[in-house]
């Protein structure tokens, strides 16, 4: 289903990834309407899939998990077979929070939040134990300077 987006529509966007807990009545005086267009318009991106998941943003230091890596992983194996098994280890593991297939001489890179560097290493040894793996880098973040999930929605 495609969905026209509207400036009105970007405007409740923008309050609901700002603060998706806000009330019907607080979005609706941000962007200048009422309740009841408000809500068909947020139902309306749900049901076009513009609106995903609900969540809560955890803050990983105050939980503990004060290693960031970023895996930069090389293959030597492009089979299906071989995908298929690499996803799924990576799936089945909370600690990837994020993994990218790219374009380049790095095949995947993955962000990999735990608690500290033996907690990767256990993250690590596991991975290569499940899928045969060319070159693996891992990148420890020394600080996170920007994390968001907000897209630019303004200005479009």
């Amino acid at each position: 289903m495609s969905v026209r987006i509207d400036e009105m529509d970007r405007n409740i966007l923008a309050e609901l990834q700002r603060d998706a807990s806000q009330s019907l009545d607080e979005i609706a005086r941000a962007v200048g309407s009422s309740k009841t267009p408000v809500w068909n318009r947020i139902r309306k991106l749900r049901e076009g899939g513009v609106i995903g998941q609900h969540t809560v943003v955890l803050d990983a230091e105050a939980l503990g998990f004060e290693a960031c890596f970023f895996v930069l992983i090389r293959t030597s194996e492009h089979e299906a077979d071989w995908q298929n098994r690499f996803l799924e280890a990576l799936r089945a593991r909370p600690e990837v929070q994020e993994a990218h297939r790219l374009a380049g001489e790095i095949d995947y890179i993955l962000k990999v939040r735990v608690k500290n560097a033996r907690a990767y290493d256990v993250f690590y040894q596991a991975l290569i134990s499940e899928v045969r793996i060319y070159n693996v880098t891992a990148l420890l973040s020394m600080e996170e300077i920007k994390s968001t999930t907000m897209l630019p929605l303004q200005g479009r």
